[in-house]
């Protein structure tokens, strides 16, 4: 699981330009989550629901509903979560707590799913995960947003392989933020405070 820091937040700090200081959640996981390089089974399961869950709509959104998620899949254990029956499926589509579009929850059940077989086959997801990047984080020199990608290389080959490994709302888009939200990459502006204490892993 992501690192927590003591540090409070400090709205005067130079962030990434993404981040809004009024909103407290988003402020939150961008100071103290995005980019921490993470190496539990859980969380990559957590970000793989979440960012499937925010596709079309805005990243807020989806932290908004995070705690309803949270206790909506099992507290995102995979093992759980892959035993839901269509019964509990129809259930989750009528939570409003979470986002309630059909094709995504169930894609979160079939990929909880696929996400056990992978841990069968390497040890854990996250073994799997840091292959496509051979074990280490990518340390990036962006200067603005603007020059931040959608997808690269390294995500087109790691939602390919997903894909054929039966996983769905992987698209590299999406399994590009993936990576940036759990350290793969550390995509913070080089003017972002939080830039720093990637690269030289201080949480």
């Amino acid at each position: 699981m992501a690192a927590r820091s003591s540090r409070v937040p400090n709205a005067e700090q130079k962030r990434c330009s993404w981040v809004r200081v009024d909103n407290a959640l988003l402020l939150e996981y961008h100071d103290r989550e995005w980019g921490v390089p993470n190496h539990d089974d859980r969380k990559h399961f957590e970000f793989l629901i979440l960012e499937a869950a925010q596709a079309g709509l805005n990243w807020s959104i989806v932290l908004n509903k995070r705690e309803g998620y949270r206790r909506a899949f099992s507290q995102f254990d995979p093992e759980k979560v892959a035993r839901y029956s269509k019964a509990k499926i129809e259930k989750l589509i009528a939570n409003p707590a979470i986002i309630r579009n059909r094709m995504k929850i169930e894609a979160a059940v079939k990929n909880a799913r696929a996400l056990l077989v992978v841990q069968e086959e390497f040890g854990s997801f996250d073994k799997y995960s840091w292959r496509f990047i051979d074990g280490k984080p990518r340390q990036n020199r962006w200067k603005s947003q603007r020059q931040i990608p959608a997808t690269t290389p390294e995500s087109d080959k790691f939602s390919r392989d997903l894909k054929q490994r039966g996983f769905s709302f992987v698209g590299s888009t999406v399994i590009y933020a993936h990576m940036q939200a759990v350290g793969m990459v550390n995509d913070h502006l080089v003017d972002c405070f939080r830039y720093r204490f990637i690269k030289h892993g201080l949480s």
